[in-house]
């Protein structure tokens, strides 16, 4: 099975993590399967950029970037040529190295004050 390497994140994941996920996933769930609580606004339906990440190895190997998510994309916070939606960016059949950025747009979490 191909792995997902999180890399540390100060408040999602601190220690980083290594996931193993089914070909055919999506980042965003694997992630959230895995309880890493990445933002995801609009529910995966690439209406929103609070889940994106940046693909530090392996961006290559996933499915390739429809239009809907690169117009989406240009409106990231910390956009970078190796950044995807993790609601769209599925894992085919290699590893993947995933930095989820410190800042989205999403400024107000459901459930916080």
């Amino acid at each position: 099975m191909p792995k997902i390497t999180v890399l540390p994140h100060a408040e999602l994941c601190p220690q980083g993590a290594v996931i193993e996920v089914a070909q055919g996933t999506s980042i965003c769930d694997a992630l959230l399967k895995n309880d890493i609580d990445i933002d995801n606004a609009c529910g995966g339906v690439c209406a929103c950029t609070t889940c994106h990440i940046v693909v530090r190895e392996g961006f290559n190997t996933l499915n390739d970037i429809e239009e809907d998510e690169d117009d989406m994309l240009d409106r990231a916070w910390g956009l970078t040529p190796q950044s995807r939606l993790s609601c769209q960016a599925v894992i085919q059949s290699a590893d993947v190295t995933v930095e989820i950025p410190k800042y989205s747009i999403n400024l107000a979490k459901e459930g916080q004050h």
